[in-house]
């Protein structure tokens, strides 16, 4: 082999690099609920297919820090993309959206955070600690949770504030707690709770282990949680919609496996499991 041939082999392979990175890149960036077309040609709306529009080898963790109450859909995708990419592992810390966006800007290690609301998204962007522009790829409504069969006939808000009646709500600082404040103010009512709880997931866990009789959480997670709570809908939350961003992190441990993991939520195939479990499109 002479020098030249070789050198040319070489300009080859580093085009090949450059053009799978580019693709990444393409994959990033595109819409909410659409499709990217691999090399192939055919949609990414599978996992196999969201593979062919990514380098061709990812490797190594993926840590997600997300709201709990993307606990059952997250976990799910991060199935999906440990198949799709084999050699990966996805590591997710979930929690209340604020409690995990203190640990991001105090230097905690993680790739991707995707929160329930803007307002706390923003304490991440505004200490730098973003990596590009958030998206917004799914938005939660509220519902009550009450003891199975509803046992308290509770039909409106206004129900929780009946007299002996114990309902837990979100910390205020917390979106589902913000949320559950918006639409108390529309109805002009005012609620003191046994207990304010730090994510979703406990004040939907203060229902199920009986501990109060209601709480204000999201739709996702009345479904997520079956038989073990009945779901009330009321007017008022359609005034409290949260909207959830994602963005990769500045400091990222592996940025391409990032930028992959968000792709996948955005995708035709990461919309619709996020679509069954009830979550509305962005």
């Amino acid at each position: 082999m002479t020098t030249r041939t070789a050198m040319r082999r070489l300009t080859g392979t580093a085009a090949a690099g450059a053009a799978a990175l580019l693709a990444l890149s393409a994959c990033s960036s595109s819409s909410s609920g659409s499709s990217q077309a691999s090399d192939s040609g055919k949609p990414s709306g599978s996992s196999s297919a969201g593979a062919s529009s990514a380098p061709a080898k990812l490797s190594g963790t993926v840590t997600v820090f997300a709201a709990a109450s993307l606990k059952e859909s997250f976990t799910t995708l991060g199935e999906d993309f440990q198949k799709a990419y084999p050699g990966t592992k996805v590591v997710f810390n979930f929690g209340g959206s604020d409690t995990l966006a203190a640990s991001i800007t105090g230097g905690a290690p993680a790739d991707v955070f995707a929160a329930a609301s803007p307002k706390t998204m923003k304490i991440v962007t505004d200490a730098g600690d973003g990596s590009g522009t958030p998206t917004t790829f799914v938005r939660n409504q509220l519902e009550i949770a009450t003891l199975p069969g509803n046992p308290d006939h509770i039909a409106t808000l206004k129900d929780l504030t009946k007299s002996g009646l114990k309902v837990a709500l979100c910390a205020k600082t917390v979106p589902c707690g913000a949320a559950a404040q918006t639409a108390l103010t529309a109805s002009s009512l005012k609620l003191t709770p046994v207990s304010y709880e730090q994510d979703v997931k406990s004040a939907l866990t203060k229902v199920e282990l009986k501990e109060v009789d209601a709480s204000v959480v999201y739709r996702t997670d009345v479904k997520a949680a079956g038989g073990k709570v009945a779901g009330v809908d009321f007017p008022e939350s359609a005034e409290a919609i949260n909207s959830y961003p994602i963005v990769a992190l500045k400091n990222a441990p592996n940025s391409a496996a990032a930028t992959a993991f968000i792709a996948l939520v955005q995708s035709a195939e990461g919309q619709k499991v996020l679509g069954e479990a009830g979550f509305l499109k962005p």
